[in-house]
């Protein structure tokens, strides 16, 4: 009786491990979401890119697969269409997007923000359409790919107390269905699905400048 109960008790952890083990791994990332920005561990170049969901303005499920990438891909993360920091910076990347596109690279924009909220912000700043902007930007609601990368953290109590006090729309993006947020990055992968390049900044301020990105994307080609 002793023996079956020690068998079953042992077995019931080995399977809960194993399960656990199951829903981490594809993850990639060593710390999933930390508690701060300074806190995250971060995939970085000579690592495989990972594989993760993403949806599109229509809300339509996006596959990025490094296993079957047909071009290079330049992913650029950020926190939100609330973010001045992260509006001024597409912005600035605007100039370079179409260049970097013709040399046959994929060029895709992860927001925080949920799908039908992808350009509103954008637009509003820089008063064009969706089509002008030529950007491709995907909605990251659930984190799957911030925390695949390594660059989920919790949000921080006072971003959370500010988008409250200034009645910021912020349903159903990653920061207010599951409190977390991405720090802004930058990463090339070539076309084996390998990263070959990163820039990766707790500091939400500092950004990658765009003539530097396509000084990267000059790079892949090459």
């Amino acid at each position: 009786m002793l023996k079956n109960l020690l068998v079953c008790t042992l077995s019931a952890v080995l399977f809960m491990s194993l399960a656990c083990s199951l829903s981490i791994q594809p993850l990639h990332a060593d710390v999933p979401v930390a508690e701060t920005a300074e806190d995250i561990q971060p995939l970085r170049s000579g690592q495989r890119a990972p594989r993760f969901t993403i949806q599109d303005v229509a809300g339509a499920d996006v596959d990025f697969d490094p296993n079957t990438l047909a071009r290079p891909a330049i992913i650029i993360t950020f926190r939100g269409g609330w973010c001045p920091y992260c509006n001024m910076h597409l912005s600035e990347l605007h100039k370079v997007v179409p260049e970097i596109a013709a040399m046959d690279i994929d060029v895709l924009f992860l927001s925080g923000d949920r799908p039908e909220m992808l350009y509103a912000s954008l637009e509003a700043d820089t008063q064009s359409t969706a089509t002008d902007l030529d950007y491709k930007i995907y909605s990251d609601a659930n984190a799957e790919a911030a925390i695949a990368f390594g660059l989920a953290h919790k949000a921080p109590a006072r971003t959370v107390n500010w988008l409250a006090k200034n009645g910021t729309d912020v349903a159903g993006s990653s920061l207010e269905e599951i409190g977390v947020m991405p720090v802004p990055a930058v990463y090339a992968v070539d076309k084996t699905g390998m990263i070959v390049f990163d820039f990766v900044e707790s500091d939400y301020k500092v950004r990658l400048p765009a003539d530097e990105l396509l000084l990267v994307a000059r790079d892949i080609v090459e």
